[in-house]
């Protein structure tokens, strides 16, 4: 009997992002800083995206970071991990940012009707809808109940835009502690399709609380 082949279906990741006009984001735009996330910033080759929202964000960007690149999967070395960010559209969560993208992000807020945010992000979209494979699930780490973005992903990759089932019901920072212990126990949580979804239900029990390693992840 032939051996059965196990397919992987592609997977990518988009991250909601987080918010660079609040006070942590005070802690780190100062030129007197001394943070060592700050001194990389004003550095020549900056930070990446991804740990400048863990820093601005929390538990709840660290768990999405975590999980979405212990589960993303796509061929030919492509991303699978985008960030949604405020003027620059979809982003890799690798690219590098400087103190003066962070300050360009700070200056614009997250509005639909704001083209400086919504033009670029159109742009990135229709190219990623275009790239990507029609198989390929286009999973929205965030929140499924604004139109801020999910009015525009939905647009572009209908069906294809999918969410963790166990999002429902759960606040920001219960899905970031469930996602970085996903993530640490490789066990992927189920999507359903953000079309037509039900957005509410009962909150969920309280997660036990967990000791990760110092640094994880990195």
């Amino acid at each position: 009997m032939p051996r059965r082949i196990e397919i992987t279906p592609e997977r990518i990741f988009l991250l909601s992002p987080a918010y660079a006009g609040g006070r942590r984001a005070q802690m780190i735009v100062s030129e007197r800083a001394q943070l060592a996330l700050a001194k990389k910033l004003r550095g020549k080759h900056g930070a990446t995206i991804a740990e400048v929202f863990t820093f601005l964000s929390g538990l709840y960007f660290r768990g999405k970071i975590a999980y979405a690149n212990a589960f993303s999967c796509t061929t030919n070395g492509h991303c699978g991990v985008f960030v949604i960010t405020p003027t620059r559209g979809l982003v890799d969560a690798r690219s590098t940012i400087t103190l003066a993208d962070l300050r360009e992000f700070a200056a614009i807020d997250i509005d639909e009707a704001d083209p400086r945010y919504r033009t670029p992000l159109e742009k990135s979209v229709r190219l990623l809808a275009k790239t990507s494979s029609p198989d390929c699930d286009i999973v929205l780490l965030g929140s499924v109940a604004t139109g801020k973005y999910v009015d525009i992903f939905l647009k572009h990759f209908a069906d294809r835009l999918r969410f963790p089932a166990d999002f429902v019901g759960r606040g920001d920072m219960s899905r970031g502690g469930l996602m970085l212990r996903c993530a640490a126990d490789r066990t992927e949580l189920r999507y359903i399709s953000v079309a037509g979804a039900v957005l509410n239900g009962k909150r969920p029990p309280k997660l036990t609380p967990r000791r990760y390693p110092k640094g994880w992840p990195s």
